[in-house]
Order: C-alpha cells, then structure tokens, then sequence
C-alpha cells in the first residue's frame, strides 16, 4: 500500500502548493481566493493524512506529529474563516486538546534529545523538537483564549486565519524545496533559491500580520461573515 498513498501524498502536496501560490496572490473574498483556498485546504488535508498514514507505516513517529499538526493548522484556520461570527464551538475544544498533546510530547522529545548521550531524539536535535512544541504550545494558548472569550473577531480572526495557513504552506514548502532536493536539477540542489522558496510562505505570513495588525486600511476589514468585506490577500 506504500506506493498509492505515496502517489497520492505527492499529488496532494503539489495541489497545496499550486493552489496556496494562487490563494495568495488574489484578493481576500474574491471569487479565485475562494476557490484557490478551498482547493488548498482540501489537498493540504489529503497530504497531511497520507504523511501520516506514511508515518505509520515506516514508525515515524516526527512524521506522525507533524502530519497531525498540519492537519491541526488547517482545520483550525478554515474553521476560523467558515464559522459565523467567528464564534467558537465543540472542534474547537477537540483541537485544543489536540494541540496541547502534541505540544507536550513535543516537548517530551526535547527534553529526552538534550539529556541523551547522542543528543538526539528520532533522529532530531533538542532545538528542533523544542521548538515545533513552542509553536503547537502558542497555537494552543490561541484556542483557549478564542475560547474563554467565546469567539474571535475582527483583525484577530484574520490574524488568526493567517498564520495558521501559512505556516501550515510552509510545513508543504520547507519539506518538498529543502526536503526533497533530489528531485532538482543539480545545479539547484542547495542553492539560495530554494531556501528563499521553502521559507517564503513564513516572510508573506509576517508582511501581512504587520499589515493586518497596524495599516488603517486592514483594521477596518474582516472575515467572511462579518459585517464588512475583507480586501487583502492571505
């Protein structure tokens, strides 16, 4: 069963690429960011689940924690965008719990990479487990906050929406352009550009927070569902 859900992992992941490029560069709201956007989440999902069916099946363990967060990113940030109001409900609760798990064991691997004689832990240094836990960890303090406030709204809902799809885009982006330079040409293998590519959904992601929290022009703006129309690509 390896080569199908690999087939389909690659695909998938093609598709989330494609179609977050295209999502982005459209107005939010138009009709071709809508379209892009749903494309994207529907095949950031089908990558995310054959990752981790991948996963499974080599005992992956990273893999497994990091399919389940992109899953966890992309399914938090459509809801965002999807639910009336902003207003949260009971996914949101599952998710919290979600994350948290992954946050901690995260963690876990941190700690047990630092106190190991190789300073690894599958395979991956203390730094790099500690931090995929601070994020998993912030994302999860953004749920109980959403949560303890009964929704959010105006620019944090955007705000929100944001960072999650792209840093979910770049989970694709970082693993396919640095990931799996074997596919290039030779003379890319290594090279500037795919460093810029594989990191470009995190330099947008941080122009159009800093737009979105501080232009006059974006605190005005909101998500679909709200009262007024969101103009700015995310």
């Amino acid at each position: 069963m390896r080569l199908p859900i690999l087939v389909f992992h690659i695909f998938a992941g093609i598709s989330a690429l494609l179609c977050g490029a295209v999502a982005m560069s459209f107005r939010k709201g138009s009709r071709w960011h809508r379209m892009s956007g749903n494309v994207f989440v529907i095949s950031m999902l089908c990558m995310a689940s054959g990752a981790v069916a991948l996963a499974l099946i080599k005992s992956q363990v990273t893999n497994i924690v990091g399919g389940i967060l992109t899953f966890y990113l992309v399914g938090t940030a459509w809801a965002t965008a999807r639910y009336e109001n902003g207003k949260a409900g009971t996914f949101d609760w599952v998710a919290l719990l979600v994350a948290v798990a992954l946050g901690v064991a995260q963690f876990t691997f941190g700690f047990e990479a630092a106190f190991s004689q190789t300073g690894l832990k599958y395979g991956y240094p203390a730094g790099m487990h500690l931090t995929m836990g601070s994020i998993t960890l912030l994302a999860a303090a953004g749920d109980l906050r959403m949560l303890a406030r009964r929704g959010v709204f105006g620019v944090q809902r955007i705000a929100r929406h944001l960072w999650r799809m792209c840093f979910a885009l770049f989970f694709a982006s970082g693993s396919f352009f640095l990931g799996q330079q074997k596919v290039f040409p030779a003379f890319l293998r290594g090279s500037v550009l795919l460093l810029i590519l594989a990191f470009l959904p995190l330099l947008l992601m941080i122009f159009w927070l800093i737009r979105v929290r501080f232009a006059n022009a974006y605190k005005r703006i909101s998500m679909p569902g709200d009262s007024a129309a969101y103009s700015s690509p995310a």
